[in-house]
């Protein structure tokens, strides 16, 4: 009777240990299951399916690029200033009353010259520059406006005719009221307010 006790007592104490040891086997498999979970997980536990969005790199704007076929915009041309305007009028000489510009420079014909149309060559031209304009030439001061018109040159340019002769400078006159082309070559006259030459010598 006491052998049958003792043999209980004795699986008692072997089956204790082993109970204990399949708790323990039991509790680490779930442990080992949870922290399997966690791996990769982001920062402060995220999960790595769940990281915070990339921000954009902050010069991504100020680096921007116009769109393809814009130009910054070219500073505007200066305007260009207008043309002064030229007129014919009358001035007193030793040869009488003549025509002149706005600044009392002396006019001139030129007696090979046809009525209305000027027969000066780019030769002569470089000598006895024409009197020409990007406006109307205007009559005033004595000067009959009647006898003031203008002929087509080449170019597009207008010279100023009063009556029948083309007016001309003289390179030889330095100052206004200067007469020094008076009666060159027997073809270059001073004209009158009437339109006619004045062939007189000062």
């Amino acid at each position: 009777m006491r052998s049958t006790r003792n043999r209980g007592r004795t699986k008692a104490l072997i089956a204790a240990p082993l109970m204990a040891l399949v708790l323990l086997t039991a509790t680490a498999c779930e442990d080992s299951g949870d922290s399997g979970s966690s791996y990769g997980a982001g920062p402060a536990g995220q999960p790595a399916d769940q990281q915070a969005p990339a921000e954009p790199p902050a010069d991504s704007a100020a680096d921007a690029t116009p769109p393809t076929g814009e130009e910054p915009a070219a500073d505007a041309p200066p305007k260009q200033a207008p043309a002064p305007s030229i007129s014919v009028r009358t001035a007193e000489t030793d040869l009488g009353t003549i025509l002149v510009d706005d600044q009392g420079r002396t006019l001139y014909g030129f007696t090979k010259d046809k009525p209305g149309q000027a027969n000066c060559d780019a030769d002569c031209i470089a000598v006895w520059p024409a009197l020409i304009s990007a406006k109307d030439v205007t009559a005033e001061g004595g000067a009959d406006a009647s006898l003031l018109k203008e002929v087509k040159l080449g170019a597009g340019a207008e010279q100023a005719v009063y009556g029948d002769w083309p007016l001309y400078y003289y390179v030889g006159d330095v100052t206004a009221g200067d007469v020094n082309g008076q009666g060159l070559d027997a073809e270059w006259f001073v004209i009158a307010p009437d339109g006619k030459l004045i062939k007189s010598e000062a």
